[in-house]
């Protein structure tokens, strides 16, 4: 029986961990704080904000892996009366209906987009330059960057094919991410996963080891550098207020690449009954310091929630740096990114390692690639134990 150490309790440490023990390593997994979840801990109820996007896309292998162990817990979709919720900032106001120039970009999906071409420039030379600002616009709440139409062609759209799929493939789990969490630990444990949680690692554990934590963690762990992976820094606004007719539940930014969504209308268990918890968000400029990028943030939030000021119940804000994993810009794609495999029998995995998916998806495939690794053989997207 193999014995395995998996550093970071994350969902890529976790799923590593699971994967191991499903092919019958002894693992041990390791986390630093006393909360498992990583990135994807969330705060406590009554109020349960994230720190970025928590949702799952139904159409890709993490989320039929989830399934195949009964993992999902319950979820819900965007309801229809959501719809007439959902608005776009676009030149300056709020409106219905996506501008006629960003048409054609969501609609026409049959092309291929190169890797060596800047998303902005690819969209223009084809729809024209009103398309291209508001579909690169689109897509900062994938990317949480400023700047989305500077990054590589290929990298953009494939998000954007997912994002704006005809068939919304989201799905908002029931009460966050710390549910999903504890059904991932609590699975591990089964299965005989021994998690120790408030260990901190100073010194790289004997191989085979999953390294499964931030790059620059690793990186000190590893006793080396790694290369620089290019990453969205976003101000987040977190809100509960008191609900009131009329306030959105979507507002796309196609101004200044933000995004607002009030996570309480599929979800009510985030927020006490009669409460909305919203979730706002927008990509910094260069050298922006938060004050000025809350000020633009909340003048969304003014467009968004008319009155909102007058009806805060709780507020929380941030910044966040590197939560949507690693940002491909022209001429590169995941495969440029730090590879898994770091020779000696250490093993990454992470939302910024060399694995492909959209957010959560990377830390999903860089894991069981991992553990593949790790234990040498081929393992299973099915449940073996």
């Amino acid at each position: 029986m193999e014995s395995i150490t998996v550093v970071g309790g994350g969902f890529a440490g976790l799923v590593a961990a699971i994967t191991c023990a499903e092919a019958g390593a002894r693992v041990h997994l390791l986390e630093s704080h006393q909360r498992l979840g990583g990135r994807a801990r969330a705060t406590e109820p009554p109020y349960v904000a994230h720190d970025g996007p928590h949702v799952l896309y139904c159409n890709g292998p993490w989320w039929r892996w989830l399934a195949d162990r009964d993992l999902t817990g319950a979820y819900a979709t965007i309801p229809p009366r959501a719809l007439a919720g959902v608005r776009f900032r676009y030149r300056g106001r709020l409106r219905r209906t996506p501008p006629a120039a960003l048409l054609p970009v969501v609609t026409r999906r049959r092309h291929d987009a190169p890797v060596d071409l800047d998303f902005h420039t690819w969209v223009r030379e084809r729809h024209g330059a009103a398309a291209a600002t508001a579909a690169s616009n689109l897509m900062g709440v994938v990317t949480f960057d400023a700047d989305p139409g500077r990054l590589a062609a290929a990298f953009v759209w494939q998000h954007l094919l997912r994002v704006t799929a005809p068939v919304p493939a989201v799905r908002y789990v029931t009460g966050g991410w710390n549910g999903l969490v504890d059904r991932l630990a609590t699975r591990a444990r089964v299965l005989g996963v021994r998690i120790e949680t408030g260990a901190r690692v100073t010194e790289l554990p004997a191989a085979p080891v999953i390294v499964a934590t931030s790059l620059d963690a690793a990186a000190t762990l590893l006793g080396t550098s790694l290369p620089p992976v290019e990453s969205g820094r976003s101000v987040l606004l977190d809100l509960a207020v008191r609900a009131a007719r009329g306030d959105a539940f979507i507002v796309s930014d196609l101004d200044e690449a933000g995004w607002l969504e009030r996570y309480t209308l599929p979800d009510p268990s985030v927020a006490p009954a009669g409460e909305s918890l919203i979730q706002a968000q927008l990509p910094m400029r260069p050298g922006e310091p938060k004050a000025d990028g809350l000020a633009r943030l909340e003048a969304l939030v003014d467009q968004a929630l008319p009155g909102w000021r007058g009806r805060v119940t709780w507020r929380r804000d941030a910044v966040a740096n590197g939560r949507t994993g690693a940002l491909d810009l022209p001429g590169r794609t995941w495969r440029d990114r730090p590879a898994v495999d770091r020779g000696d029998g250490v093993y990454l995995a992470g939302d910024q390692v060399a694995a492909p998916g959209l957010l959560s998806e990377v830390s999903f495939h860089s894991a069981v690639t991992a553990a593949r690794l790790a234990l040498g053989r081929p393992v299973s997207h099915r449940p073996t134990r």
